[in-house]
Protein backbone atom coordinates (compact mmCIF):
# COMPACT_ATOMS: atom_id res chain seq x y z
CA UNK A 1 0.00 0.00 0.00
CA UNK A 2 1.31 3.30 -0.69
CA UNK A 3 0.01 6.73 1.31
CA UNK A 4 0.66 9.77 -0.98
CA UNK A 5 -0.82 13.24 -1.54
CA UNK A 6 -3.52 13.08 -4.16
CA UNK A 7 -3.09 15.17 -7.27
CA UNK A 8 -5.62 16.63 -10.07
CA UNK A 9 -5.54 13.03 -11.64
CA UNK A 10 -7.28 11.38 -8.66
CA UNK A 11 -10.23 13.98 -8.86
CA UNK A 12 -12.45 11.86 -10.08
CA UNK A 13 -12.61 8.77 -8.18
CA UNK A 14 -12.00 11.19 -5.02
CA UNK A 15 -15.37 13.37 -6.05
CA UNK A 16 -17.08 9.36 -6.61
CA UNK A 17 -16.06 8.68 -3.19
CA UNK A 18 -17.48 11.71 -1.31
CA UNK A 19 -20.75 11.24 -2.93
CA UNK A 20 -20.49 7.06 -1.60
CA UNK A 21 -19.28 8.71 1.55
CA UNK A 22 -21.75 11.38 1.91
CA UNK A 23 -25.03 9.03 1.26
CA UNK A 24 -23.21 5.82 3.65
CA UNK A 25 -22.32 8.52 6.97
CA UNK A 26 -25.50 10.75 6.20
CA UNK A 27 -27.67 9.77 4.09
CA UNK A 28 -27.21 12.50 1.88
CA UNK A 29 -27.45 12.87 -2.40
CA UNK A 30 -25.28 15.11 -3.05
CA UNK A 31 -24.24 16.34 -6.55
CA UNK A 32 -21.49 14.92 -7.97
CA UNK A 33 -20.58 17.74 -10.65
CA UNK A 34 -20.61 20.11 -7.49
CA UNK A 35 -17.90 17.75 -5.82
CA UNK A 36 -15.85 16.84 -8.62
CA UNK A 37 -15.55 21.09 -8.68
CA UNK A 38 -14.46 21.19 -5.10
CA UNK A 39 -12.21 18.70 -5.14
CA UNK A 40 -10.79 20.18 -8.12
CA UNK A 41 -10.23 23.14 -5.69
CA UNK A 42 -8.72 22.09 -3.06
CA UNK A 43 -6.41 20.19 -5.52
CA UNK A 44 -5.06 23.03 -7.47
CA UNK A 45 -4.85 25.80 -4.43
CA UNK A 46 -3.04 23.92 -1.43
CA UNK A 47 -3.50 27.05 1.02
CA UNK A 48 -7.40 24.92 0.90
CA UNK A 49 -5.89 22.03 1.89
CA UNK A 50 -4.69 18.49 0.37
CA UNK A 51 -6.08 14.91 0.05
CA UNK A 52 -4.10 11.51 1.08
CA UNK A 53 -4.86 8.73 -0.79
CA UNK A 54 -4.05 5.40 -0.02
CA UNK A 55 -3.60 3.71 -3.33
CA UNK A 56 -3.35 -0.46 -3.73
CA UNK A 57 -2.39 -1.98 -7.33
CA UNK A 58 -2.79 1.72 -8.67
CA UNK A 59 -6.48 1.91 -7.19
CA UNK A 60 -7.54 4.44 -4.45
CA UNK A 61 -8.85 2.26 -1.81
CA UNK A 62 -9.22 5.13 0.77
CA UNK A 63 -8.23 8.62 1.39
CA UNK A 64 -8.59 12.08 3.58
CA UNK A 65 -8.76 15.36 3.25
CA UNK A 66 -6.88 18.19 5.52
CA UNK A 67 -7.91 21.31 5.81
CA UNK A 68 -6.51 24.34 8.12
CA UNK A 69 -7.47 26.28 10.98
CA UNK A 70 -5.11 29.07 12.77
CA UNK A 71 -5.44 28.75 16.27
CA UNK A 72 -4.24 32.32 17.80
CA UNK A 73 -4.94 30.27 21.77
CA UNK A 74 -1.38 28.78 20.46
CA UNK A 75 -0.52 30.78 17.52
CA UNK A 76 -0.03 27.46 15.61
CA UNK A 77 -1.95 25.19 12.65
CA UNK A 78 -4.89 22.95 13.25
CA UNK A 79 -5.39 20.02 11.14
CA UNK A 80 -8.45 19.10 10.07
CA UNK A 81 -9.43 15.53 9.00
CA UNK A 82 -12.61 15.44 6.74
CA UNK A 83 -14.04 13.12 3.92
CA UNK A 84 -12.47 10.23 5.34
CA UNK A 85 -13.53 7.39 2.95
CA UNK A 86 -12.05 3.66 2.43
CA UNK A 87 -13.34 1.17 0.04
CA UNK A 88 -15.94 -1.07 1.48
CA UNK A 89 -13.43 -4.27 0.86
CA UNK A 90 -10.67 -2.48 2.64
CA UNK A 91 -12.35 -1.19 5.68
CA UNK A 92 -11.30 -2.88 8.94
CA UNK A 93 -7.73 -3.33 7.48
CA UNK A 94 -5.40 -0.34 9.07
CA UNK A 95 -6.09 2.23 5.83
CA UNK A 96 -7.83 5.07 8.00
CA UNK A 97 -5.53 3.91 10.41
CA UNK A 98 -2.22 4.69 8.11
CA UNK A 99 -3.86 7.43 6.85
CA UNK A 100 -3.70 9.10 10.19
CA UNK A 101 0.00 7.66 10.64
CA UNK A 102 0.53 9.73 7.40
CA UNK A 103 -0.82 12.60 8.63
CA UNK A 104 0.40 13.04 11.74
CA UNK A 105 3.97 12.26 10.53
CA UNK A 106 3.33 15.58 7.86
CA UNK A 107 1.93 17.68 10.37
CA UNK A 108 4.95 17.53 13.01
CA UNK A 109 6.91 18.05 10.29
CA UNK A 110 4.44 21.17 9.76
CA UNK A 111 4.36 22.64 13.51
CA UNK A 112 1.04 21.98 13.66
CA UNK A 113 -0.31 22.03 16.98
CA UNK A 114 -3.84 19.57 16.93
CA UNK A 115 -5.41 17.63 14.18
CA UNK A 116 -9.42 17.31 14.42
CA UNK A 117 -12.00 16.14 12.63
CA UNK A 118 -16.24 16.04 13.50
CA UNK A 119 -18.24 13.21 13.17
CA UNK A 120 -22.26 12.65 12.74
CA UNK A 121 -23.57 11.77 15.77
CA UNK A 122 -25.30 8.68 14.08
CA UNK A 123 -21.83 7.34 12.18
CA UNK A 124 -21.22 4.50 15.12
CA UNK A 125 -18.38 3.00 12.81
CA UNK A 126 -16.74 5.98 12.23
CA UNK A 127 -16.51 7.04 16.06
CA UNK A 128 -15.30 3.33 16.64
CA UNK A 129 -12.28 3.86 13.78
CA UNK A 130 -11.86 7.31 15.39
CA UNK A 131 -11.54 5.81 18.57
CA UNK A 132 -9.18 2.83 17.31
CA UNK A 133 -6.68 5.62 16.19
CA UNK A 134 -6.41 7.45 19.58
CA UNK A 135 -8.74 10.07 19.04
CA UNK A 136 -10.51 11.35 21.58
CA UNK A 137 -14.23 12.87 21.72
CA UNK A 138 -14.31 16.55 22.72
CA UNK A 139 -16.79 18.99 25.06
CA UNK A 140 -17.58 20.81 21.83
CA UNK A 141 -20.23 21.08 19.83
CA UNK A 142 -20.29 22.14 15.86
CA UNK A 143 -22.53 24.77 15.14
CA UNK A 144 -23.35 25.98 11.78
CA UNK A 145 -24.59 28.79 10.15
CA UNK A 146 -26.03 28.46 6.34
CA UNK A 147 -25.33 31.46 3.99
CA UNK A 148 -26.18 30.54 0.33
Amino acid sequence: MIIRKANINDAETIAENNVKLAYESEGLKISYETTLEGVKSVLSDPTKGFYLVAEKDNEIIGELMITFEWSDWRSKNIWWIQSVYVKESWRRKNVFKILVEKTKKIAIENDVSIIKLYVHSENKKAITAYNRVGMKKTPYEVYELFLK
